[in-house]
């Protein structure tokens, strides 16, 4: 690798430029790949054989007491107790040792970015600090070790957990019920769409049309799509936000509903959220609201005053555990009185007998009939079981810990950090909707301004060489060279100021044309990849390759 020559960064350091009498800073070693104490990593298959175990059955010779060595007696043959499920063929895993295995995941996890390492601005994400406190709840052996088929009544503090978090958010929303069992954000979209159709079918309203913003996440015109309906954009004015009067006037006896983010991709709280839902509830459609960013308004907005019908709560993004972290989701839904009586089941409810049960088919109805005096319509369920057992105590933890004014300044910290990212960056990057008054829990930036041939994914790649993981990028879909930042609430002012000062660098860079950024990163474990033929033509599999003759094979490198 050539060592380029640019621009100092703010810090005075020049990626990719040799030092005086080191070499190693003009690159790693072209043959091994390593850098400084990052080792190259192969894959498990290019560290062993399928051919070989890890692990030696065999009984070694044992000295007896006058240090004789004694020939051991021969082992057994095994007998196997599998019998039509003992393998008829190899398995083709490689054997290793133990302190290969352990050490190849470890060197892996170290070529990983992560929001214990640093800030992650990850827009629309919401990759913040994740407190332990939740975790140590979670890893409770009462909460970790239940099992969905456990009789119900060993599993009395599993619902009462359940049922105090859905109380919780019923209440935080202003909403009517809650659906507990959708498994994550799309997942509670589709809860909420279903319920609405299922709404519309009872009163025999059969509508086909649902109205979706073009600043809403993408998963809401696929979600409607899914359920059966036909999706129309309505367009955002000036301001980024939903053009309300081209809302009205396409609303009609065909429109199901709305559905709505907000806060919305860009960033933008939706101002005529109000009026948009009287506007639909008064042709006889119904509101849903995607409420992946909830984090910026909970305890300062409930969306059940703004006239919504159905929102879902990404638990795993508002309530504790950091969006993207690989585990599972959750994502209740809760629900307007318009909407309740179409919940999927199953549900707790809190009987007079201060007793919380698991209400499923079986039940339903009589239980319905005995406790709320009308007959419920549940449109079916979501899921085998209730939910992520996991993801409601880290929430209901969470929302314990903060209480009311903590969770008021979980929103305001997520909105003041946005804003001081947005106006201290914006004399530097292009801030589309900057214009539109303080954002949100995001900052929306694009690539006007950057010299010709230069692109949001050069200054992405740039990033990388600051230490930080690049923002998301080319989203939102309605600015083009979208760069979006979400600080989380959970970052301190010495932190966002080291951030802004590594993402001004780069702009700089970018602006200025500095062609080193065309092939950044230079210090990442790979270097840049055809991202195009990754996505279009990806090699999923490992395929083992001949060696030309006279190579030596694995096991005669290294001592294997």
């Amino acid at each position: 690798m050539n060592a380029p020559t640019k621009t100092p960064n703010a810090s005075g350091w020049k990626p990719g430029t040799p030092v005086e009498g080191d070499k190693a800073m003009s690159g790693p070693d072209t043959a091994t790949g390593n850098r400084a104490l990052m080792l190259e990593e192969p894959l498990l298959f290019e560290i062993g054989h399928s051919e070989t175990t890890g692990v030696d059955f065999d009984f070694a010779a044992k000295p007896d007491l006058a240090g004789v060595e004694q020939p051991s007696p021969p082992t057994p043959a095994p007998t196997s107790r599998l019998g039509s499920f003992e393998r008829s063929e190899p398995i083709g895993l490689v054997g290793l040792t133990e302190p290969e295995t352990v050490r190849h995941y470890t060197r892996l996890s170290r070529q990983n970015y992560a929001i214990d390492l640093g800030l992650f601005p990850l827009g629309s994400c919401t990759m913040k600090h994740n407190p332990r406190l939740n975790e140590k709840v979670a890893r409770m052996p009462g909460f970790a070790d239940v099992h969905p088929l456990q009789p119900v009544d060993t599993v009395r503090g599993a619902l009462e957990v359940i049922n105090e978090l859905a109380f919780w958010l019923i209440h935080l929303t202003g909403m009517h019920g809650v659906a507990m069992s959708p498994k994550a954000g799309a997942h509670g979209e589709l809860c909420g769409i279903l319920c609405i159709r299922a709404a519309l079918e009872a009163r025999g309203d059969a509508r086909k049309v649902i109205l979706v913003p073009e600043s809403a996440h993408g998963t809401n015109p696929a979600t409607a799509a899914f359920a059966g309906y036909e999706i129309e954009d309505i367009p955002a004015n000036s301001d980024g936000r939903v053009d309300l009067d081209a809302l009205k006037s396409r609303l009609g006896p065909d429109v199901a509903g709305v559905m709505i983010t907000n806060p919305s991709t860009l960033g933008l709280f939706e101002r005529d959220l109000k009026a948009i839902s009287d506007a639909v509830h008064e042709v006889g459609g119904f509101v849903y609201c995607d409420g992946a960013n909830f984090n910026a308004i909970v305890g300062k907005v409930r969306p059940g005053d703004l006239g919504v019908d159905a929102m879902h709560i990404n638990l795993h993004k508002t309530f504790s555990t950091p969006h993207g972290g690989g585990g599972p989701g959750s994502g209740p839904v809760v629900l307007s009185e318009a909407l309740s009586p179409f919940a999927p089941l199953p549900y707790t409810s809190r009987t007079k007998d201060g007793v919380v049960h698991l209400v499923e088919e079986e039940d339903a109805d009589s239980f319905s009939e005995e406790h709320f005096g009308g007959r419920m319509q549940h449109f079916g369920r979501m899921t085998a079981f209730h939910g992520q057992m996991g993801m409601f105590t880290r929430a209901l933890s969470y929302i314990l810990s903060h209480g009311a004014d903590g969770l008021r300044q979980v929103a305001e910290d997520a909105v003041l950090n946005a804003n001081y990212i947005l106006r201290s960056l914006e004399d530097v990057l292009d801030a589309p909707f900057a214009h539109s008054g303080p954002c949100m829990h995001e900052a929306l930036f694009s690539d006007k301004g950057f010299a010709e041939g230069m692109s949001t994914l050069d200054l992405a790649k740039g990033l990388i060489d600051e230490g930080y993981h690049p923002m998301t990028m080319y989203f939102p879909l309605v600015v083009h060279g979208a760069m979006l930042v979400e600080p989380t609430e959970t970052e301190s002012k010495a932190a966002l100021d080291q951030f802004i000062l590594a993402l001004r660098s780069v702009a700089e860079r970018a602006k200025a044309g500095d062609e080193t950024l065309k092939t950044a990163p230079f210090y990442a474990p790979r270097r840049r990849l055809d991202e195009t033929q990754a996505a279009r033509k990806p090699v999923l599999a490992y395929k083992e390759q001949s060696a030309p003759a006279g190579t030596p094979v694995a096991s005669e490198v290294g001592g294997r």
